[in-house]
C-alpha cells in the first residue's frame, strides 16, 4: 500500500472540496480503494500506487477546466471522470477570451478588438491604437490573464506613465503605492473582473502579477512576461524606446493608445507618435486600429469622439491656414 501527499497550490481547495465536501465526496465514489484525508491545501492518498496516479491526473484535468472555463460543478466532475464534452462549451471556448468572476464571460465583441486578438497570437509586440471606449486595455488584459492562466507565461507586467503628476508624486498624500494607485485604477478594475479577489492580491504579494508607473520600468529585462502598456500616448519618445527595449526573448508586449488624448506638454513629443512613423511598417510588429466602430461604452461616447473629431479636424485645418 502507497501513500503520497497532493498539494492544491494553483488552486483555491474549496474548487476542489465543494460546499460542506460535496465535490470531494462525489470523488470518493470514483476512488472507492482510496482512503482520501483533505487537510486545507494538501489532500494525503492512501492506496494502491496506481489508483493515486489515475487520482492525482483527475485533479490535474480538473484544475485546468476550472483554469479554462471559470467553473468546476459536480457534472463538470462527472463529465471529466467519464470522458464526455460539453459541446456547449467546447463551442464557448473558441471565442471567450478569458473566464472571470461570477460566470462573467470575456469575448472580443467588435471587429477591432477581433483583430487585436489576432494580433496577438501571430505577434510578440503589438500596438493597439484607438479612442476611449474601444475595449483596448481591457482585451489586452484578458490576453494577459489567459496566457498567465495557460502557463504561458510565468507573470503579468502592467504598467502606465503617470504624467499628470509629471512622473514625480511627492506632493500626493499618503506612501509610494497610496500615490500611484490612482493612475494604474483602471488596470486594477479590469483584473478585479477576471481573477477571484484573494487570487488575485496573492498574485500580486508574490509578484506574479506587478502593476507599476513606467518610469520604474528602466534597468529591468521583462521575460517569460506579458508585458502591458497602457497610456502609451502620454509617455515620451526615450520612455517609449526604453520601455520597448526591456522586451526578454520570451516575452509579448501589448502598448495601447489614443493619439487624441496626448496629456503631455507641448513641447514634449509623443513616443506613440514616433513609435507609428518608424515602426508601422517593421516585421514582427502588429499595428491594430480600433476606432468609434469599436465603443463598447455608452451608446453617447461614440457619437462624442466623433463630434470631438471633427472639431480636431477643424482646429487643424485653422491653424495651417495660419501658416
Amino acid at each position: 500500500m502507497a501513500e503520497s501527499l497532493l498539494q492544491l497550490t494553483h488552486v483555491d481547495p474549496i474548487v476542489i472540496y465543494g460546499v460542506n465536501d460535496s465535490k470531494l465526496e462525489k470523488l470518493r465514489t470514483y476512488f472507492p480503494k482510496l482512503k482520501l484525508i483533505a487537510r486545507g491545501e494538501t489532500i494525503r492518498m492512501i492506496g494502491d500506487e496506481e489508483e493515486i496516479q489515475r487520482f492525482q491526473q483527475a485533479i490535474n484535468s480538473f484544475i485546468a477546466h476550472f483554469n479554462r472555463y471559470g467553473t468546476l460543478t459536480i457534472e463538470n466532475i462527472e463529465g471529466l471522470m467519464s470522458g464526455t464534452v460539453d459541446e456547449n462549451q467546447k463551442q464557448e471556448s473558441t471565442d471567450v477570451i478569458v473566464h472571470g468572476n461570477q460566470g462573467l464571460l470575456v469575448k472580443a465583441k467588435t471587429p477591432g478588438q477581433v483583430r487585436l486578438v489576432e494580433a496577438c497570437g501571430k505577434s510578440d509586440l503589438v500596438f493597439a491604437i484607438g479612442p476611449a471606449g474601444t475595449g483596448k486595455t481591457y482585451t489586452a488584459v484578458a490576453l494577459a490573464v489567459r496566457a498567465l492562466r495557460n502557463r504561458e507565461v510565468r507573470k503579468i507586467v502592467l504598467t502606465r506613465p503617470a504624467v499628470e503628476a509629471g512622473e514625480n508624486l511627492g506632493f500626493l498624500p499618503g506612501d509610494l503605492k497610496e500615490k500611484l494607485d490612482p493612475y494604474l485604477q483602471p488596470l486594477y478594475d479590469a483584473l478585479y473582473e477576471m481573477i477571484p479577489g484573494d487570487k488575485l492580491r496573492n498574485y500580486i504579494e508574490n509578484n506574479i502579477i506587478q502593476i507599476a508607473p513606467l518610469a520604474f520600468m528602466r534597468g529591468r529585462t521583462l521575460d517569460n512576461a506579458f508585458v502591458i502598456l497602457d497610456e502609451a500616448q502620454n509617455a515620451t519618445e526615450s520612455q517609449l524606446k526604453m520601455f520597448l527595449t526591456r522586451m526578454g526573448p520570451s516575452a509579448k508586449f501589448v502598448i495601447t493608445g489614443d493619439v487624441t488624448q496626448i496629456d503631455l506638454p507641448r513641447n514634449q513629443p509623443s513616443g506613440l507618435l514616433q513609435a507609428i512613423r518608424l515602426l508601422t511598417n517593421a516585421e514582427g510588429i502588429e499595428f491594430v486600429n480600433l476606432d468609434n466602430r469599436d465603443v463598447i461604452r455608452h451608446k453617447l461616447v461614440r457619437k462624442l469622439i466623433e463630434i470631438y473629431g471633427q472639431h480636431s479636424d477643424k482646429n487643424e485645418s485653422a491653424d495651417r491656414n495660419k501658416l
